[in-house]
């Protein structure tokens, strides 16, 4: 039997990620081979993120390149997925004719038959069925070899209806795995050597609101605490609106739990957050982060912020300004507002000019750049525990990991310490990235 090829090209969010890994499970059990090379390749499949026009219009520059690369090879199968397939359905094929299937996000399940089906009738196909349990969340994924850390998915969809936001249209409304289920996942990871667990969903503290009997976020976190193997747990993302004093007591309580939070802000502005439907108002917003630094003093807070957003004013946009100077976060993913087709927000009137959107965001990401670098410089002669993932790209003498602050640090070591959890006293802070020295036991 020849040999078979699969290369998968990945947009978007660490759930897509996830979900790529689990599309690799399921062809390589039908003899499929993962390549890093796409010429190689006899299966093609391009998960994609439809979030942002930028991702959009950045998929499809990708697939005309693979649509090139047909024309050479006709015999290749070219799948194109994820929440951008969702989104334009039989739209992608005018595009992109060459294309042989298009699947949804509650659809990775049924890969293999698609795949075969294509192969025998020489059709194109389209599945973008809705299910209303999680077919595709839940195929274990077995961590490459030496992996320390791992994406676990606990639920999918979302029930919110950001005015901006199309994720509940691609990605259905709010279900959970059971924890029967994620808590096996995670054991199974553990013996393979994975020390760490990120926990994805599109608003984690949501988790369990539909399950019976109920388990909601806060029991599951503190049954994988109890997991032996796990040392570290991470989740994202959190909505604000959901973030329950019990979740955020967590933080001061589970030995595990690592002291990060992602935690989307938007904006600064109360009339802006009400016209994007968030649910919270800035003052809450800024209580329950004053709460989680309580609680937690070294907790880092990172966040996402959208400018130029329908209707926002100068003053609109200044207090986002004032707010993340009164927070300094560790980081911010800061966007332009992006149009996206079936969202509440393309009805709204007065758009802001791109060249405002633009500026503004240049003067946002700025403050945003000082304020990181003052946190990491901050962190000179600190302590800092490091789970060691292998060597520095940047110096073979050096090894690199990441604090449970989620910083990455580089320091003089062997590669004999990965995997290891190590204390590392911080030298110098960089807007990226961290110096230390191993501090020997």
């Amino acid at each position: 039997m020849s040999k078979k090829y699969l290369y998968i090209e990945t947009f978007g969010c660490q759930m897509n990620v996830h979900d790529s890994e689990q599309m690799a499970v399921l062809m390589q059990a039908e003899g499929y081979r993962l390549t890093s090379d796409v010429h190689q390749a006899d299966l093609i499949l391009m998960n994609t993120c439809s979030i942002r026009e930028k991702a959009e219009q950045k998929a499809f520059s990708e697939l005309g390149r693979l649509v090139k690369l047909k024309e050479k090879k006709p015999e290749l199968i070219i799948g194109f997925g994820g929440c951008l397939a969702q989104h334009l359905a039989d739209k992608v094929y005018k595009r992109a004719a060459a294309v042989d299937l298009v699947f949804g996000t509650h659809n990775i399940h049924q890969l293999p038959v698609m795949i075969e089906k294509v192969q025998k009738e020489h059709k194109k196909i389209t599945q973008v069925k809705f299910f209303d349990r999680l077919r595709s969340l839940g195929i274990f994924a077995p961590p490459p070899e030496g992996a320390l850390s791992a994406f676990v998915s606990i639920m999918q969809g979302c029930d919110n209806y950001c005015a901006y936001c199309v994720v509940p249209y691609l990605r259905g409304p709010e279900m959970s795995r059971t924890p029967e289920d994620i808590l096996d996942e995670i054991r199974k990871l553990a013996d393979r050597g994975v020390k760490e667990v990120t926990l994805l969903g599109q608003n984690v503290n949501s988790y369990g609101k539909h399950l019976d009997p109920s388990c909601n976020f806060v029991t599951l976190i503190e049954k994988i605490n109890e997991i032996d193997g796990i040392d570290r747990i991470r989740f994202t993302t959190s909505h604000p609106k959901d973030l329950s004093n019990e979740l955020m007591d967590c933080f001061g309580q589970l030995s595990k739990l690592c002291e990060h939070i992602h935690l989307p802000v938007q904006s600064g502005s109360n009339r802006i957050l009400k016209l994007m439907n968030r649910g919270y108002t800035a003052q809450d917003y800024l209580s329950k982060v004053e709460r989680l630094q309580s609680i937690c003093p070294q907790i880092s807070i990172t966040s996402d912020i959208i400018v130029g957003f329908p209707g926002e004013t100068e003053q609109d946009y200044q207090e986002t300004i004032d707010m993340m100077e009164k927070i300094r976060f560790d980081s911010v993913f800061s966007f332009m507002y992006s149009e996206r087709e079936g969202t509440a927000a393309c009805n709204l009137p007065k758009k802001v000019p791109l060249q405002e959107k633009r500026l503004r965001l240049r003067q946002l990401q700025l403050l945003q750049e000082a304020h990181t670098q003052q946190k990491n410089t901050g962190l000179k002669g600190s302590v800092q525990e490091v789970l060691v993932e292998g060597r520095s790209k940047n110096s073979h003498q050096d090894v690199m990991g990441r604090t449970r602050c989620w910083k990455i640090v580089n320091f003089k070591g062997g590669s004999e310490l990965t995997g290891d959890l190590v204390r590392v006293e911080i030298t110098r802070g960089f807007l990226h990235s961290l110096r230390g020295e191993l501090i020997k036991p």
